[in-house]
């Protein structure tokens, strides 16, 4: 392995989970190492873009995500207001990993990734960090910021020619129901489409940035999409930023995008 990224934006340790991965798993003493900590539930799809680059300047290199998110360590008992109660039964524990590979393999090639940050929601998603440890605040208005980012995912999607409002697959950051139906609405997508995101949502709730993550994994699990199906993925986080990357389903290990 050439590089691991860990991401966690539920729990802190010094040393990183990266070189505890090193020590444990045998991976080279010249393992790179990134961890990811203040992207929130936009990290996952964050680090997949940066193993992209990665690999996209050294071909031959193999990148480890492993994303670890503990949200019921951020519960707070005295938080009664209703946006900690929502966060409170929104968000979820889980933990993912993923291999990216410079040169073959099978999953998702991918082509191009981009970042797109909505102006002043520096305080819409945030830690309040007081004597009793990280509080969640959570702004009412989150749910409804889809719209701002639907252009920049056509754009993205529109630089080689693709139509966002017309891929094979979404992998979508699970943020809620009303995140999930806003973006197919401003997408023209059909709401079936993100299924995988929504499963995720269903069966652990909001795991922050290992959604993205699961949702790729319940992809292939299905056996859907095609080879060389086009595809878009997408996370969301604090900022309120959005980390999106095109790809295409890669069912042999005998092509190259």
């Amino acid at each position: 392995m050439d590089v691991i990224i860990h991401v966690s934006c539920t729990g802190f340790m010094t040393p990183s989970l990266t070189a505890w991965l090193i020590n444990t798993m045998g991976f080279g003493l010249g393992t790179r190492q990134i961890p990811m900590a203040q992207l929130g539930c936009a990290a996952g799809g964050a680090a997949i873009n940066r193993t992209h680059d990665f690999c996209s300047a050294h071909p031959e290199g193999n990148a480890l995500i492993v994303a670890c998110e503990f949200c019921s360590l951020c519960y707070q008992p005295t938080d009664l207001g209703v946006g900690s109660l929502l966060s409170n039964g929104l968000f979820g524990d889980g933990i993912a990993a993923v291999v990216v590979r410079g040169r073959g393999g099978e999953g998702v090639s991918l082509e191009r990734n981009g970042s797109y940050l909505i102006p002043k929601t520096e305080e819409w998603i945030m830690y309040d960090v007081r004597a009793t440890g990280f509080h969640f605040l959570l702004d009412k208005r989150v749910p409804s910021t889809m719209e701002p980012p639907a252009p920049a995912l056509q754009e993205l999607a529109g630089a080689p020619g693709w139509d966002a409002s017309d891929l094979d697959f979404y992998i979508i950051h699970a943020g809620g129901p009303r995140i999930l139906d806003d973006l197919s609405k401003f997408l023209r997508v059909d709401p079936h489409a993100f299924r995988f995101s929504r499963a995720t949502l269903t069966e652990y709730g909001n795991i922050a940035g290992a959604v993205v993550l699961d949702a790729l994994r319940r992809l292939f699990d299905e056996g859907g999409a095609q080879d060389r199906a086009r595809g878009l993925l997408a996370g969301f986080g604090p900022g309120i930023t959005a980390e999106t990357a095109l790809g295409r389903r890669r069912r042999t290990d005998r092509w190259t995008a």
